[in-house]
């Protein structure tokens, strides 16, 4: 394993490495807060690895495994991250793990199943839907890893985590991890661990001190001049946060015409675009990556110089998980917060509230400003060509405004973008068996 780690270029165990592995490998139960960047993940990798080493071997074509870990995370690029590192301990047995998660193949995810992989690796949803359909057996999982816990509650998946942790055995090691640990998140990770060694590395509450905190009073319509001036004078590359997934896309398509290198990343586009987006950013193809705060839930990339709130965060805890992507791992970073006049009252709120201190700016008066849904002058339209016989321009836009509510109001026809027929239920499945599967998957 030594070796292992040294080859994947992890030399030195971060606290929380230091302090859950011996525990972990000794079986115990663990109940871990630790800000973001401090290296969670290989605390439940190495003690998961180590103990299929010792008790097995991974799957062949004449023996297949039952599922011996289940590592639960909250998004898709979270679980694709964690399967990434566990890769790369593990660099011959790709078939060992399997990811399970919304967005992506069913069909290659019931492959990777049937391959009789030790490791799944997946989120709530996805996991619970095949449980339901009985797509999967999670009867002879030893290790049980909840990460992210506070963000899976924030998200809606406790049923779901109910329903999937009653299917794993009772007797399994439970390793769990959370950025925060208040009192709700306390009671209810209270049922699934027995006697949990408690680890605490660093505030889970307040940004971490390596990080300098800056706030620009800056009006609406100059936030964009003021960010493209930072981006001017600045190194490093970008995070912006945005509070909606129209301004993430906007923002993006406004600094690619700047000529900044820039990416949006939010719920409404598709896995391989959110996946192009957060490698074209961690590997410096895009110096700019915009993002809503559910999508950044899945953002664990080193070296984030800057984290931009260019809108302010709704709550505390937003702000603390925004500002936690930079100053990872020992490195220093700088969060900026637009703060536009009105939400002066906000911003000293985030300050009592976190306990922290702002560098107080004001932005540039003169910078300039962003021209937008500006309303069309009509008078200006020219008027209609008799020569020529084309439409004026207000005739052009009457008639389009015509079309758009013709084609709204048409009736959809008769069983277009509808499916019929039984629904197929899935049969249970046990290791090393398929399953034949019918109907939509």
């Amino acid at each position: 394993m030594k070796e292992r780690l040294t080859t994947a270029g992890f030399i030195r165990p971060t606290p929380v490495q230091a302090g859950a592995i011996p525990p972990a490998l000794e079986g115990s139960d663990i109940l871990a807060t630790a800000s973001t960047g401090t290296g969670k993940t290989l605390s439940f990798l190495v003690p998961i690895l180590e103990k299929l080493d010792a008790t097995s071997t991974p799957s062949t074509r004449g023996k297949r495994n039952a599922i011996r870990a289940l590592i639960l995370l909250p998004t898709r690029e979270l679980a694709m991250q964690v399967l990434e590192n566990y890769w790369k301990l593990m660099p011959v047995a790709r078939h060992d793990a399997a990811l399970i998660c919304g967005g992506l193949s069913e069909n290659a995810q019931f492959e990777n199943l049937d391959r009789g992989p030790r490791v799944v690796v997946a989120t709530p949803g996805r996991l619970e839907d095949f449980l339901r359909r009985r797509e999967i057996d999670l009867s002879r999982v030893e290790m049980f890893v909840l990460d992210e816990v506070d963000r899976m509650l924030d998200m809606g998946f406790l049923p779901a985590i109910r329903r999937i942790a009653a299917a794993v055995p009772r007797t399994r090691q439970t390793m769990c991890y959370s950025a925060t640990l208040d009192a709700n998140i306390q009671e209810v990770v209270r049922d699934y661990v027995k006697n949990p060694i408690r680890i605490e590395i660093g505030s889970t509450s307040k940004p971490s001190d390596r990080v300098e905190l800056r706030v620009y009073t800056v009006m609406q319509d100059q936030k964009l001049s003021l960010l493209n001036q930072m981006l001017e004078e600045e190194e490093g590359s970008f995070l912006v946060f945005s509070r909606t997934k129209h301004g993430a896309d906007r923002i993006s398509r406004k600094l690619q015409k700047l000529g900044h290198g820039s990416n949006a990343i939010h719920g409404d586009r598709s896995q391989s675009q959110r996946t192009s987006a957060l490698k074209g950013f961690a590997g410096g193809k895009h110096r700019v990556l915009v993002a809503t705060d559910v999508a950044a839930r899945g953002i664990d990339i080193s070296g984030i110089a800057h984290v931009v709130n260019y809108d302010l965060p709704n709550a505390s805890e937003d702000f603390v998980h925004r500002i936690g992507r930079t100053g990872r791992a020992g490195a220093k970073g700088v969060a900026t917060t637009f703060v536009m006049p009105q939400e002066h009252h906000d911003a000293r709120k985030l300050e009592r509230e976190l306990k922290i201190r702002f560098d107080w700016r004001e932005a540039d008066k003169n910078l300039a400003k962003e021209e937008r849904n500006r309303p069309i002058d009509l008078n200006t339209l020219p008027a209609p060509s008799t020569n020529t016989g084309k439409a004026s321009g207000l005739e052009a836009l009457l008639a389009l405004e015509t079309r758009t509510w013709r084609n709204e109001s048409a009736p959809m026809p008769s069983g277009k973008g509808r499916r019929s027929g039984p629904r197929h239920k899935g049969r249970g499945r046990k290791p090393g068996t398929a399953t034949a599967r019918q109907g939509k998957r």
